[in-house]
């Protein structure tokens, strides 16, 4: 395998050292119907070494049984695994693969190309830093193209690698190449995309997939290996806060009480304040725990469990932050993109189950503002989201919770809606804004309390006079 060194039979534990120490770059493939994103990775993990034996033999075998490619080997098969996908020669579920070289280690989200699967594509998006969208070269860019793209905006993708498929069957002409590149680079400026690299390729017959091609001596650019090696991930992180969403209480005896979950943004150390949202508490990280011991020091993507200098009531879902002018919006209402992926159609009122960061709060779409064309950028005035449609909504939720702008953050900035009868995820959103100058559930809330306070203090003062608790609050733990 290509990630192999001499040091596997030298020095094992160093080996590993230097794989663990790799950086991990999370892509998907994406495009329209029959661009070749499968059997570009296909290509990638071929060409590569990171085939084993008779997982080739196997797809030899298939490739003769399914006869998709004229008796070659269908490198697509190594990722549609599901039987109609074979049958078909199309992606209908996201496939997964993992393969990593010298310099770093990968994570492929295959996505399926077909409008009526769009919603499998937005969830292989949602955990990538960088998108290929590969391009026919006989097609140039189609509906789902702009679609697919549309959505990688959408999500806060800002690496784009456009792959030109099938440059063999345009016999490898660099004006078909050239005028894809013009077309496509008005598409992302369109759509506000910051970084967008162009590669002309063969997924078939291998060219500028992991070896330079000899039949484009035109393009003097890198492989399409080589941009995903070299692709900066430094600075995809927007947000420099500490955001860290509690996933679990670990409470494994009477002397530890933790809190444990995955570090979402910035970087945390014992002694560092922290405060809890929404109840806005405040205390001091006394020591970050893991499975290898205590650590000096926490950043994003970490898992930890960490431990406060002061009992306070803090449960699933409840967000550990930093912030100062960075702080998160705390509130019940907010502004959504929203991704809808449910075949009944959402209706504004409906209520749903609204999962973020690991609370999961009732609510509802009070409005949607608009829904987006994804082809020509309108907004269009509507009463229903259907399936695979993506809008601009109103949400309100029914206790307020702690989230940052998606733009920001993406693990405080992202929800799903839940059906509330089947269980089934119906949408995927990302936070725009919160709304603000209307009642708030939080707001309606306090005000019951006080009406309440106020009442019951009354009470006790009038039959009780002589009783030395004579307020509510007297009664409360503290």
């Amino acid at each position: 395998m290509s990630h192999q060194s001499e040091l596997i039979a030298d020095d094992i534990l160093a080996y590993l050292e230097q794989h663990e120490n790799k950086d991990l770059l999370r892509f998907i493939t994406c495009g329209s119907v029959d661009d070749g994103k499968s059997t570009l990775i296909g290509r990638l993990l071929h060409d590569s070494k990171l085939i084993f034996d008779d997982q080739l033999a196997a797809i030899r075998r298939d490739s003769q049984k399914f006869n998709t490619t004229d008796g070659d080997i269908d490198l697509a098969l190594l990722v549609d695994g599901l039987q109609a996908e074979r049958e078909q020669g199309i992606t209908i579920d996201v496939a997964y693969r993992y393969f990593s070289t010298d310099k770093r280690k990968f994570i492929i989200a295959d996505c399926p190309g077909h409008e009526q699967y769009t919603r499998n594509m937005a969830t292989g998006a949602s955990t990538c830093d960088l998108a290929v969208i590969l391009i026919d070269a006989r097609r140039g860019v189609q509906t789902q193209t702009r679609r697919h793209s549309f959505i990688v905006s959408l999500l806060g993708i800002r690496h784009v690698l456009v792959a030109v498929n099938k440059m063999d069957l345009v016999d490898f002409q660099q004006d078909v190449y050239d005028a894809i590149c013009e077309q496509y680079t008005e598409l992302g400026r369109r759509l506000d995309i910051e970084s967008i690299a162009f590669v002309p390729v063969s997924a078939l017959r291998g060219d500028n997939v992991v070896k330079p091609s000899t039949r484009m001596p035109w393009y003097e650019g890198e492989t399409l290996m080589q941009s995903l090696e070299a692709v900066e991930l430094s600075a995809t992180a927007r947000l420099d806060a500490f955001r860290f969403p509690v996933q679990y209480v670990n409470r494994p005896n009477l002397d530890f009480r933790g809190f444990a979950g995955t570090v979402a943004a910035g970087r945390i150390r014992p002694g560092d304040a922290v405060t809890v949202l929404p109840s806005g508490k405040k205390s001091r990280v006394r020591a970050i725990v893991t499975a290898d011991g205590d650590l000096p020091l926490a950043h994003a993507g970490q898992a930890i469990t960490l431990t406060l200098e002061d009992e306070i009531d803090i449960s699933r879902g409840d967000v550990l932050v930093q912030g100062g002018a960075a702080a998160p919006q705390v509130a019940a209402a907010f502004d959504a993109k929203l991704v809808w992926m449910d075949e009944t159609a959402l209706i504004p009122g409906r209520e749903y189950l609204f999962k973020l960061a690991g609370r999961v709060i009732p609510g509802r779409v009070e409005k949607i503002d608009y829904r987006s064309d994804v082809n020509s950028g309108e907004e269009i005035a509507c009463d229903v989201l259907r399936l695979n449609e993506i809008g601009h909504v109103q949400v309100r939720l029914d206790a307020p919770l702690a989230f940052d702008a998606y733009s920001a953050c993406r693990v405080t900035g992202s929800f799903i809606v839940i059906d509330r009868m089947s269980n089934a995820t119906a949408g995927a959103g990302m936070i725009v804004s919160a709304r603000y100058g209307e009642p708030d559930v939080a707001e309606d809330g306090a005000a019951r309390w006080l009406a309440f306070e106020t009442e019951f203090n009354a009470l006790v003062r009038k039959h009780f006079p002589h009783w030395e608790a004579r307020d509510i609050r007297d009664l409360l733990p503290r």
